[in-house]
This record gives C-alpha cells, sequence and structure tokens, in this order.
C-alpha cells in the first residue's frame, strides 16, 4: 500500500519508482472517472493555494480544475499578488498559509524557494515548475507515452535542445527512476549538469536505465520512442540570449526529418507553449528580428499524427489530481 499523505511534492527524486507508478495509476484512474462523469469530490471544505511567480495557462487551470473536480476552493496569487520574499520572508508566508490552506502551490525561479516553503510549511507543497525541476510535468509526460506506447520501462527518449534547466533535468531524472533509456541530444555546453547526470546514473543502475548524452542528430534520434523538446528561452530570461540559442540550437529543431530519423510510430512531444509557427506576440516579433518561421520544431511535425502535445496538456490536470489527492489524502 503506497501512502503520501503529508508528503511535498518538488521533485521525483524524492519518490520510488514504485511510488511514482502509483501516481500515473492513480491519474489515470481520475482520467478514467472523469471521462465518464463519475463525480470523486471529497475534499469538500478544504482549501489550497497557489503562488505564481511565473505566470502559467497549463499549470493554473490544471491545478484549479483538479480541484475544482475534488471539491476544493482555490486562491491564485499571481506576481502582483503575493509578498513572498519581498515584504514577508518565505519561511513567514510558509507558517501563514498553512494556518488557512491544506496545500500549497510554487510555481517560479529558484529551487531554493519551494524547498524553503515546504521546509516550514504543515502542509503538502507542491512543485508547479522552478528553474530547477517540473515535477508535474513529468507524471502528465510519463501517463501520455504510457496511453501511447503501452508501457514505460525500456522506452527510449530523446530531449532534443537545452538540456540545463527545468525539463531536461525532470525528463532525465523520470526516465532514470522508470527504467526508460534517456539522451540529451545537444551541443556538449547544454548538457545537464554533470553531478546531476552522475546522480541518475546511479539510479539507472537499480532500475535498467540508461543516461546518454549526444551531439550527433542522427545518433541521438535513431529507432527512439519519444522525441522531446522545449522552448528554447524561457521566461525572465535576457534578450541577448535569443542570439546565442538560436546559433547554437538550430541544428536541433524537431523536423520530419528527425522523426523519420525515429521511426514512424515514435510520437513526439512538447510541454508548450511552443513556437512552431508565427502566430504568438513574440513569435512574431522575434520571427521579424531573426528571420525563423519556426524554432524548437517545424509546424508540419507539431500538427502530424505523431505529435501528442495536447495529450500531454489534457494529462497535466489529472496527474495534479492525483498529487493533490496522494498528499493531501484520499
Amino acid at each position: 500500500m503506497i501512502d503520501l499523505k503529508g508528503r511535498d511534492f518538488l521533485t521525483l527524486k524524492d519518490f520510488t519508482t514504485e511510488e511514482i507508478e502509483y501516481l500515473i495509476d492513480l491519474a489515470a484512474d481520475f482520467k478514467r472517472k472523469k471521462k465518464k462523469g463519475i463525480n470523486f469530490a471529497p475534499f469538500g471544505g478544504k482549501s489550497v493555494v497557489l503562488i505564481f511567480e511565473k505566470t502559467s495557462t497549463r499549470t493554473r487551470c490544471s491545478f484549479e480544475v483538479a480541484a475544482a473536480d475534488l471539491g476544493m476552493h482555490t486562491t491564485y496569487l499571481d506576481p502582483a499578488s503575493s509578498q513572498i520574499g519581498s515584504k514577508e520572508s518565505i519561511a513567514d508566508t510558509a507558517r501563514v498559509l498553512s494556518r488557512m490552506y491544506d496545500g500549497i502551490e510554487y510555481r517560479g525561479y529558484g529551487q531554493e524557494i519551494v524547498e524553503e516553503l515546504a521546509k516550514y510549511a504543515d502542509v503538502p507543497v507542491w512543485n508547479g515548475l522552478t528553474d530547477e525541476y517540473h515535477p508535474t510535468q513529468m507524471l502528465a509526460d510519463m501517463l501520455t507515452i504510457k496511453e501511447h506506447l503501452g508501457e514505460l520501462k525500456g522506452k527510449k527518449l530523446t530531449y532534443m535542445g537545452d538540456a540545463r534547466f527545468n525539463m531536461g533535468n525532470s525528463l532525465m531524472i523520470a526516465c532514470a527512476k522508470l527504467g526508460m533509456h534517456f539522451t540529451a541530444c545537444a551541443p556538449k555546453e547544454y548538457f545537464p549538469n554533470a553531478e546531476l547526470v552522475a546522480e541518475c546514473q546511479e539510479i539507472a543502475k537499480k532500475t535498467g536505465a540508461s543516461i546518454r548524452l549526444c551531439e550527433d542528430v542522427n545518433e541521438g534520434t535513431k529507432n527512439v520512442d519519444i522525441i522531446y523538446t522545449d522552448v528554447w528561452v524561457s521566461m525572465g530570461e535576457p534578450a541577448e540570449v535569443w542570439t546565442e540559442r538560436i546559433r547554437a540550437l538550430t541544428p536541433y529543431k524537431v523536423t520530419s526529418d528527425v522523426m523519420k530519423n525515429a521511426g514512424e510510430k515514435a510520437i513526439f512531444m512538447h510541454c508548450l507553449p511552443a513556437y512552431h509557427d508565427l502566430k504568438t506576440k513574440i513569435g512574431k516579433e522575434k520571427g521579424e528580428e531573426f528571420g525563423f518561421k519556426d524554432l524548437e520544431v517545424t509546424d508540419e511535425v507539431f500538427e502530424s499524427a505523431q505529435s501528442v502535445v495536447f495529450d500531454e496538456a489534457e494529462n497535466r490536470m489529472h496527474t495534479i489530481k492525483a498529487v493533490m489527492a496522494a498528499t493531501i489524502g484520499i
């Protein structure tokens, strides 16, 4: 029996393979119930607070809908609505909110912030994204892979692009924990942190997983099950980063040739939003400035039958529901 009541959800490094699989299975069960119209709202009278120092469509909507489905009320604190770290310390914020809420979500910057919230809070704290880790996205991704490919263990996932931050880190951890084969396909200077690579390699020895760092696109994407990418420039990064990233990462764009190299059964994944066209304000501005029509993935691949990006987006809600339910205590 897996019991996660009272646990924080900060990074998948803190969870065993069995606990991660339990959360994925619980999310799948919640998804089945929702599709069948089965009401399951055991947390009436409970409330959670969502602290967003970085805004997000998917994460906010996922937490709010998941909480509502479970019978809970939510309070959303946007970047201008919270005094966290400015007029009130993180420790004090955690202790105040613990007196009012049954769970605290944080989405923002350094991992040390959500870790400090968890240290001082008396209720579960959930990481909605930090610079280093994105664990709720991982559960959604793994549920999506399982739905499309039937199983997780032994599957080969290649992450293309900048693998130094939350998505590269978290996918490497998730694959190591679940017995999958992870490849970071990127320029050498964009490889994940060596210390984390070594940590994941130790985990992989116990699960049958493998960790590979590869600069060659053909080698890194040959006959793999999943091609994954993310935006090359994240929120809050300076303007000059665009020039550097476009120059270094354009050879690692996900194209139809990349997908053909992976194989016709391979799926394409992206945590969104994606610069697959110029239909966004930033995409249009940067496209005109740098002369591109797409960035990390072509529109052809994004809109193809191999793309499962909107299944991923939906699964954020089901997996976040599982995390909240399991840690508050079903």
